[in-house]
């Protein structure tokens, strides 16, 4: 499958009581590339998203997004300071022998002074957070393929659509090249029949200079060497991602070989087919850009 570098996906997750979730987006990149933005408390998980994503991804500019939600009642504990506790309660007897009044303690007074019950975070089980990041990594990973795929698909069938199109260019090209020999042949015969006369004609020199025209505007080589080139990016397209790198430098070579027969051509015909040749080839540069 034929896979873009542009993509999104996300899911979600509980792990110990803590939500999190997880989103991806890339964007065309030369290189792989990840930024992972998540809590500083959690950054041990870091190296393990790094991988997992490199196993599935091989090109692109990737963000991934895990934000945490630590709020809820099954990661707090309430503690409570024993010592002080008791401590409060001696003052409150003390004070109340001292003043003479009534003896009046309660739990829930005595709860009420500073420091007497505290929230404390529970400590989190960091290989058993990362085994659920893991999970569901997996299942925003599956997202960010699945439109990734999508992408990917309109691509190769965009692609595959403008190979057809340079395919008939080429045909059009090998077809008019003969003629335009014959042409040029007919052309210079008339040009020294008008000056010479039907009787002072040499044959031979008239072939030697069509044959020598012939050769220099010859682009049968470059021909076969594009459709050669044509066969291999359908090939690489039948295989899949990764292949943006290899049908970037094909690319290359396409162009080669267009620019070469425009540099021969000396037809207006063949000219202008040269030049929509050339300008499919650089749609299909601009497409392969965001394959991976």
């Amino acid at each position: 499958m034929i896979l873009s570098m542009t993509g999104y996906g996300a899911a979600e997750g509980e792990s110990q009581g803590l939500k999190f979730s997880v989103e991806l987006k890339s964007v065309n990149n030369r290189y792989l590339d990840i930024a992972v933005r998540m809590p500083r408390s959690f950054l041990f998980a870091e190296e393990g998203v790094k991988a997992a994503i490199q196993s599935r991804v091989s090109r692109g500019k990737l963000d991934v997004f895990i934000n945490v939600d630590g709020s809820g009642a099954e990661n707090m504990a309430v503690a409570v300071n024993a010592a002080l506790a008791r401590g409060y309660a001696d003052a409150l007897k003390t004070v109340a022998e001292l003043c003479g009044v009534k003896e009046d303690l309660s739990a829930s007074v005595i709860a009420r002074f500073p420091d007497v019950l505290t929230v404390e975070k529970l400590e989190t089980d960091s290989e058993g957070f990362a085994a659920d990041l893991g999970r569901i990594l997996t299942a925003a990973l599956d997202a960010f393929d699945a439109m990734r795929g999508r992408e990917g698909e309109a691509l190769r069938a965009d692609i595959e659509s403008r190979l057809c199109t340079i395919e008939e260019m080429v045909s059009v090209i090998a077809a008019r090249s003969p003629e335009t020999v014959r042409e040029y042949r007919e052309r210079l015969y008339a040009r020294m029949a008008e000056i010479l006369g039907t009787a002072g004609i040499e044959e031979q020199r008239v072939l030697q200079e069509a044959a020598v025209f012939a050769d220099r505007v010859a682009v049968d080589e470059e021909l076969v060497r594009l459709k050669s080139h044509i066969a291999q990016a359908r090939k690489m397209l039948k295989e899949g991602s990764p292949v943006g790198r290899k049908l970037d430098f094909l690319i290359q070579e396409f162009n080669r070989e267009a620019n070469t027969c425009g540099s021969k051509c000396a037809d207006a015909e063949v000219a202008r087919v040269v030049v929509d040749l050339k300008a499919e080839i650089e749609k299909i540069r601009e497409q392969v850009q965001n394959i991976e």
